[in-house]
Parts: structure tokens; C-alpha cells; sequence
């Protein structure tokens, strides 16, 4: 693909408060682009106040969404969940994506760039994955330019899975390795991830991007990296999958959280999120958590306090 022309119109974001997007807003910034964003929570703290006007999604509204989206060149979509709560499933995130991608098209956006995840499948039997993939198709059936990048486990000071582990590790002295713990990851930085969406939107034509990181490291690799940067030697246990599902549905009721669901660890476990191919990203994991160490696992990462409560960590 080549470098389309920056324009005046704003660039519209999807969760510019959220971990991935406030990064993809940061950068839109620095690079001279207007931003304006849709959230689930416009009255949430806006770092970027008044340089980004934050309006409400409106799925209830498609005329109300065309409205917010009229006038801008792009729409970068980060819009998904990752497990159901309340009201919201699996089933209506892909149908608020579509109702998404028809306002963007008929607001006269000219470019989706959207984020996906690593190995999407239309035959998964995980709604997550499957849901995904279901996406990729309505966009490439659109009718506009898009890019859509996937990306596997995203790293970074705000990040859940690599902060968390950290948090246990720091907590108890035992830790479940679920399987064999040999099924492989290639963690991206979220700069790198933001660099990404970024430079995509001054693209033209369209794309599918794996966003993986330059290093591989099984699961328990992985968990070993971790606690050898904390000067932590825990000890390890392997568990059936089962079992350890069982313990993080326990674990999670005692911090009130979610913290893995069972289609990520069937994701995780069948090797998901280590996609073939090479690097689309720079930083290594393993540099990051040597400057990093001190303050990850400080605190845990609640998902569930981050989307649906007003504070976003619990200390402890």
C-alpha cells in the first residue's frame, strides 16, 4: 500500500480513554491529526480535554452515530469486549460493529482501520475468535478502504495479563502453569501497537497486518521471564485445564474480576496468539521488563473496574 495525504478532517478514535486508544490518540497528536472520539463513557476523565471532543457510541441511534462520525477522514476501531457482562455479548458487539461500520460509510469516512486479533476464524467454535472473523468479512465487503490489524497479547504499564501474572507472583508462592504450559506467545508493546493503526491510516488500499512482537516465549517462559525481572522464584504447577480455570474463577470472585475466560484459555492453549510470520513490531518484552520491573504487579488490573466501574485498579 501506499502513503495516502494527511487532511484537515479529524481522524475518529473508538475508546480514546481506553488502554490501546488513549496510546493510538497520543501518537494522532504528535503526528498533527485532529481526533475526536465515541465511548462508552464520555464523562470519563479526558486527558486530551478539550483537543478531543468524546461523544457516546449511540447504537440505539444510527443517524445520531452518522452525525458524530460526519466530517471525519478515518475511523480507527478498537470497539469490542472481551467477555460478556450485563448487556453486552459477544452477538451485540458484532452487531454494534456493523452498525459502526454502515454510519462510517454513510458519514462519508473514507478509511476503517480495525483492530482484530491474531487468528480469527469464521469455523471457531469461540464466540471471541469467530466473532472477530465475522467482522473482518463485513468490512472487506463494505465498499470503503480499510486495514485491519490483529494483534496478540498486548504488553504495557496499563496492560492486564502481564501486570496480573506479575501481581500474583508477587502475592502467593505458588503458581498454575495450565497444560504443559509449551503453547507459544508473541507479545506486542502498546506503542507499537498504536504505531501501527497510525501509520495505516495514511495508507491507501487495504491490508490485514499479524501485529506480533519480535520475541516467542511458551506460557511458562513466559511466566518465568516475569518473575525472574521481580528477583521472584515461585513455584510452578502444572494443572489440567479444568483445574486451573476452576482456581481463576475462585481467585477472580476474590478480587472481583474476571481474569482469564475459558475461550482465552482455549485461545492461549492452542496457540493462538503466536501467529507465523515475521515481526510487525520492535520492542522486546524482555528489554521492557527490565526498565519496567519495579512498578509491574504493584497493583492489580481489574477489566471489570476498567469498563464498568470508576476506578481501574485494585491496590494490595
Amino acid at each position: 500500500m501506499k502513503s495516502g495525504t494527511q487532511t484537515s478532517q479529524p481522524v475518529v478514535v473508538t475508546g480514546a480513554f481506553s488502554y490501546t486508544g488513549k496510546y493510538v490518540t497520543r501518537l494522532l497528536h504528535r503526528r498533527g491529526f485532529r481526533v475526536k472520539t465515541l465511548t462508552a463513557h464520555p464523562d470519563r476523565h479526558n486527558e486530551f480535554d478539550p483537543a478531543v471532543e468524546a461523544l457516546p457510541f449511540h447504537f440505539e441511534n444510527p443517524p445520531e452515530l452518522e452525525r458524530a462520525l460526519c466530517g471525519a477522514s478515518s475511523l480507527i476501531n478498537t470497539y469490542w469486549i472481551r467477555f460478556p457482562k450485563g448487556g453486552s455479548t459477544f452477538e451485540s458487539a458484532v452487531k454494534n460493529t456493523r452498525t459502526l461500520f454502515d454510519a462510517a460509510k454513510n458519514a462519508g469516512v473514507k478509511r476503517i482501520v480495525h483492530v482484530s486479533i491474531a487468528n480469527p476464524s469464521l469455523d471457531s467454535t469461540l464466540d471471541y475468535y469467530r466473532g472477530k472473523a465475522i467482522l473482518e468479512d463485513a468490512l472487506e465487503c463494505l465498499g470503503l478502504q480499510y486495514s485491519i490489524v490483529r494483534p496478540t497479547v498486548i504488553f504495557g504499564r496499563e496492560d492486564i495479563l502481564i501486570n496480573n501474572i506479575a501481581w500474583f507472583l508477587r502475592k502467593f508462592p505458588l503458581f498454575g502453569i495450565p497444560g504443559d504450559g509449551k503453547y507459544r506467545i508473541r507479545p506486542i508493546f502498546v506503542e507499537d501497537v498504536a504505531a501501527l493503526l497510525v501509520d495505516e491510516v495514511e495508507q491507501l488500499g487495504n491490508g490485514v497486518i499479524d501485529a506480533v512482537g519480535p520475541e516467542t516465549f511458551t506460557f511458562e517462559e513466559l511466566v518465568k521471564t516475569i518473575a525472574a525481572n521481580l528477583a521472584i522464584s515461585p513455584i510452578l504447577v502444572h494443572l489440567p485445564m479444568p483445574l486451573a480455570y476452576a482456581a481463576t474463577r475462585l481467585l477472580g470472585w476474590l478480587v472481583g474480576d474476571v481474569i482469564l475466560t475459558k475461550q482465552e484459555y482455549a485461545g492461549l492453549m492452542d496457540g493462538l496468539l503466536a501467529p507465523n510470520g515475521p515481526s510487525t513490531g520492535k520492542t522486546r518484552l524482555s528489554d521492557w521488563l527490565k526498565t519496567n520491573h519495579h512498578e509491574l504487579g504493584a497493583t492489580y488490573s481489574s477489566e471489570v473496574a476498567r469498563h464498568f466501574a470508576a476506578v481501574s485498579e485494585i491496590t494490595g
